[in-house]
């Protein structure tokens, strides 16, 4: 069966702390990298710890698990970034092809301008000469039938959709797919699971599109919405969306560490190279 293409979105919110993270992405024997432009707009901020979960045991002398305390986004002023200084910077810094992506809120995204300020982004990455170019299918045509012709033959479309609802039946993710599969190289569905029924809807749907002819890469965000990335190669799916951070956290999150996963296709004999 074919080997998807592991590609792993690079952690930080700067250019320098994604560079960091390519070159252990680079390591970790990635195929590419995803760059979140969207994100050199925040800055992570843990939160101040909570006393009353400070010194919780399991009632039998040990301690329990450290609970998994997510970051805040802080937003910053949209003139906080040069876009064409961090674009030189991350093309001169990393090896892999990279996806360069920038998700504005409606999808979950950080950017803080407005869609035309947003498209002058995505405008600038093509020009950088990315490989990849995240483009979301809900963005008004127009705009986005103008960057998929300055993406031409050099950069490749991903086209995206990011829902903060739950996946709908697998029927309806097919169909979902099959009417975006014009829209880019390659169509890419996220949804939020919250458990094993909707890990399950995900796989059927990936499982009846192995074969299609569309390359695709359907995922979740949450409890279940890994099992479509550690049975990638099973499922015909194109790429697979990894991370370097490690933890058990990952799993709830429907997350995977890129050398997990590669360990995971080895001992499910997806992968004997």
């Amino acid at each position: 069966m074919a080997r998807p293409l592991i590609c792993v979105t690079l952690n930080g919110c700067t250019v320098d702390e994604m560079l960091k993270d390519a070159a252990r992405a680079t390591a970790a024997g990635a195929d590419l990298v995803e760059v979140r432009l969207d994100k050199l707009w925040v800055v992570e901020q843990m939160p101040d710890p909570d006393p009353s979960e400070e010194g919780k045991g399991n009632g039998e002398g040990e301690r329990e698990r450290p609970k998994f305390v997510e970051p805040e986004m802080i937003p910053q002023p949209l003139d906080s970034v040069d876009v064409h200084t961090a674009l030189a910077s991350l093309k001169q810094g990393i090896e892999l092809p990279v996806v360069l992506t920038c998700r504005p809120e409606r999808q979950g995204g950080h950017y803080p301008g407005d869609e035309g300020q947003r498209i002058e982004v995505l405008k600038a990455a093509i020009e950088s000469g990315v490989s990849w170019i995240d483009l979301e299918v809900d963005m008004e045509s127009k705009p986005r039938k103008a960057l998929v012709d300055a993406a031409g033959d050099k950069t490749r479309v991903i086209a995206s959709q990011h829902s903060s609802e739950q996946p709908p039946s697998a029927s309806e993710i097919i169909q979902d797919v099959v009417d975006n599969s014009d829209a880019g190289e390659m169509v890419k569905m996220c949804y939020r699971t919250l458990g094993r029924h909707d890990g399950l809807r995900l796989f059927e749907a990936a499982w009846q599109l192995n074969g299609s002819g569309t390359p695709n890469a359907i995922m979740g965000t949450g409890s279940g919405g890994d099992w479509t990335r550690i049975h990638a190669p099973l499922l015909g799916q194109a790429m697979v969306y990894t991370t370097m951070e490690a933890g058990w956290h990952l799993s709830r999150q429907g997350r995977i560490n890129a050398s997990d996963l590669q360990t995971a296709w080895q001992l499910l004999e997806y992968e004997t190279g």
